[in-house]
């Protein structure tokens, strides 16, 4: 079965060279990214979780293009459509090196993705979770501050929240890229272990040369993240895990199709507001 999506640019590649529908099929995890490297920065713990496992498979989706990348150095000349060339590349070494069960690259320009109107991704992603039927979906927080990160988590809210209830996961979690969750409340935090494999967690951060030699660190500041996590998690502790990644539950906002995504996540920034103030006060 060929997967049919709006763009006839898409792609899914298949590391281990399945045919598409039991390739996805498989899926248990599913990651759905806005950029190639958002996955492999967000979605450590459930790519550790598959790895060499017979009976968890971990599937990637990038939603955009990659054509408007920031590029320096080796990359510095290249076109838009080299840069989005070089990045799917990138993305397909980092499945190969993870062992996921699928790739996919819906290859839609950010303007698409930002626009709530277009409903070409949200049919796209829709089309996808059925055939994959995950346990868990993995995909940006609300509380992230990249506009196009945002506007993916709630594509993926929408497709959700279209389907019937026996098709969707048994969890969402929105996780860390470009804004850190160290800021909620400890009960309110979803806690990923991604003590182990740092060596495949670091390679899976290298692969994406054009983001690295292009200006961002991107390898260095995850694996930093990660690591922060663990020790500052609890101060009166020894340190349980060497790296922790954190998440968001948005399962709620999947099964509750009335509920505001602002209001969800105001309820998170309240909790931690009480919690600075109430401190403050005890020790004043």
């Amino acid at each position: 079965m060929a997967m049919k999506f709006h763009l006839d640019t898409s792609e899914v590649f298949i590391p281990d060279g399945l045919s598409v529908e039991p390739a996805l099929k498989r899926t248990t995890h599913l990651c759905i990214g806005a950029h190639q490297d958002d996955i492999e920065i967000m979605a450590a713990h459930p790519i550790l979780e598959c790895f060499q496992q017979k009976n968890d498979w971990f599937t990637g989706v990038v939603v955009t293009d990659g054509r408007g990348s920031p590029r320096s150095s080796l990359y510095e000349k290249y076109t838009d459509e080299e840069m989005r060339l070089v990045r799917f590349k990138e993305q397909r070494k980092a499945a190969m090196l993870g062992e996921y069960a699928a790739q996919v690259m819906l290859d839609f320009p950010s303007r698409i993705i930002k626009d709530a109107s277009r409903f070409e991704p949200v049919e796209d992603l829709m089309a996808l979770i059925r055939a994959a039927k995950p346990r868990i979906i993995y995909t940006h927080n609300l509380a992230d501050k990249h506009d196009t990160h945002v506007a993916v988590a709630l594509r993926v809210i929408e497709s959700l929240r279209r389907l019937d209830q026996v098709e969707r996961p048994s969890q969402l979690l929105g996780c860390e890229v470009w804004r850190a969750l160290d800021w909620m409340n400890d009960s309110d935090k979803v806690q990923m272990d991604v003590s182990s494999h740092e060596n495949l967690q670091f390679a899976l951060l290298g692969a994406f040369d054009s983001q690295i030699v292009g200006g961002k660190r991107y390898d260095l500041a995850s694996m930093g993240r990660r690591r922060a996590n663990a020790t500052y998690f609890e101060s009166h502790g020894v340190d349980a895990a060497t790296g922790l990644s954190y998440a968001m539950d948005m399962t709620s906002l999947m099964n509750e199709p009335s509920r505001s995504p602002v209001d969800f996540v105001q309820e998170f920034i309240g909790r931690f507001a009480l919690d600075v103030n109430e401190r403050i006060c005890r020790m004043s």
